[in-house]
């Protein structure tokens, strides 16, 4: 049997009652009086997941007019236990035409000091994604496309 944290870690499988919503990146309104031609017809598809006190997972992919996936991520924020308030991971950029990715991984630590009014971050790390990780992520993005159908 699975626990909830194991399609709560970054580039974990989705689990199979996850469902994808569909949201105009620009709204109606703006559409109508012609601010927002440039991204007319964009949808952003996401997942979110909640694994209750445990923390959060979105997994978000924008199209473009033609339904051309062009930008992917996915993150978590979840609770790291005393001190650490939570932890936010997140991999996220751009699909480039030929398929390629372009982004960056990011890990963000925030922890509770005795006093504050407000968690302080501790540690932020970004990096190049690997070659995996763009795998793991693209694996995803199919997933998402797949489900929204």
């Amino acid at each position: 049997m699975s626990s909830k944290r194991d399609w709560h870690a970054l580039f974990a499988p989705l689990p199979k009652s996850a469902v994808v919503r569909r949201k105009p990146v620009a709204s109606p309104e703006l559409v109508a009086a012609g601010k927002a031609d440039a991204i007319a017809g964009w949808e952003n598809l996401s997942v979110e997941l909640s694994a209750g006190a445990d923390g959060l997972r979105h997994v978000m992919v924008t199209l473009d007019a033609t339904g051309t996936p062009i930008s992917a991520g996915d993150w978590v924020l979840y609770s790291g236990g005393k001190p650490v308030q939570y932890v936010h991971e997140n991999l996220g950029g751009r699909i480039q035409p030929d398929g390629s990715f372009l982004g960056t991984r990011w890990r963000t630590v925030m922890v509770d000091v005795p006093g504050a009014d407000e968690p302080e971050t501790r540690e932020t790390a970004r990096s190049e994604p690997t070659p995996e990780e763009i795998a793991a992520l693209m694996a995803l993005v199919k997933e998402v496309l797949r489900r929204a159908k």
